[in-house]
């Protein structure tokens, strides 16, 4: 016969104190010592217990679970995941994923989250990538996060696009670049609010707009490069929709022998795993996923206390990260 699976009692019995309070220390509540909390989870390892959250949702009338439509192409998409595990867990909520394929779409995840008994949603993603959703569920909160936009009103939670794109044309200006190329992320999420904040800060400057549609891929990038390419004078610099995009413009330009910076500054946005390669080193900006995600929860956690609660709309700052593929304007 297999072995039977410890239970929370063999771990008190144990320690030699009370299943009540061996369930505080693992669910991370205050009412044990420090030493106390030491022991028991020594010996939980030890035995090799874990909490059997599927028990505990069983019995209660709330499940503590969050559910997250994401998909699995964006490294930002992975590090706002990550960093939404750790801060779930720090509230007492664990998370269920329900990723989006192009075999799923978010009309197949949401109905299966929604079965998991999950009382409130994070959204990062919708279908094939685009800018907006539909469809959402109204008997539990939603709060979307970076991604796309829905015609609810429900909590958002975003980089300011207006910020960082700003932060990325003043940059490459006072590097005395004049004619600067956006190659936009197409109909995908956010694209719009940065071609928008792209025009602005041109024409702020007095400087004549050079948009390429793109999209937030590493191929759209390259083939946006081979564009400006065949032309017959390349742009000084070139801010691409986002970091994937940025490392294709990279790439092509490269290999076909144009020197960055030197000839061509390139540079990015959201300083994702792409950005800080060794052999990247891409000028971008950063927002941070950890506080991303925090804002996201407090705002869903704080819808599911409190319906009636405002709509939340946060905004991070993004800072700008200068590295190698960002230098002067090359002289005429």
């Amino acid at each position: 016969m297999p072995e039977q699976r410890p239970t929370m009692k063999d771990v008190a019995d144990r320690v030699g104190v009370s299943r009540q309070l061996v369930s505080l220390v693992l669910r991370d509540l205050p009412g044990a010592s420090a030493e106390t909390r030491r022991r028991v989870r020594d010996a939980a390892a030890e035995m090799g217990y874990y909490p059997d959250s599927s028990a505990r949702v069983l019995r209660g009338s709330r499940s503590f679970q969050v559910g997250v439509m994401f998909t699995m192409h964006e490294p930002f998409e992975v590090d706002l995941v990550e960093a939404l595990l750790t801060g779930a867990a720090e509230r007492g909520f664990s998370l269920v994923l329900g990723p989006l394929t192009p075999q799923r779409s978010h009309r197949d995840v949401i109905p299966e989250l929604l079965g998991q008994r999950i009382e409130g949603l994070v959204v990062l993603a919708a279908d094939g990538g685009s800018s907006r959703i539909d469809g959402l569920p109204d008997r539990i909160p939603v709060v979307q996060l970076g991604g796309p936009r829905s015609d609810a009103a429900v909590d958002d939670v975003r980089v300011d696009d207006a910020v960082g794109i700003r932060l990325l044309v003043d940059h490459l200006v006072e590097l005395g670049h004049r004619r600067i190329a956006h190659v936009a992320g197409g109909s995908g999420p956010n694209a719009e609010s940065r071609r928008t904040e792209y025009l602005r800060a041109m024409h702020r400057h007095e400087l004549e707009p050079d948009i390429v549609e793109a999209a937030y891929t590493e191929t759209a990038g390259a083939q946006a490069a081979a564009a400006l390419l065949a032309r017959e004078a390349l742009p000084t610099a070139i801010i691409g929709a986002n970091d994937r995009c940025a490392s294709g413009v990279l790439a092509t330009l490269v290999a076909a022998g144009v020197a960055v910076p030197a000839e061509v500054s390139v540079v990015g946005f959201d300083d994702s795993s792409v950005a800080r390669l060794p052999y990247t080193q891409l000028t971008t900006v950063r927002h941070d996923p950890v506080h991303l995600a925090r804002a996201a929860l407090d705002a869903l956690i704080g819808r599911i206390d409190d319906p009636d609660a405002p709509v939340v709309e946060h905004r991070e700052t993004p800072e700008l990260i200068v590295r190698r593929t960002s230098g002067p304007a090359p002289r005429d």
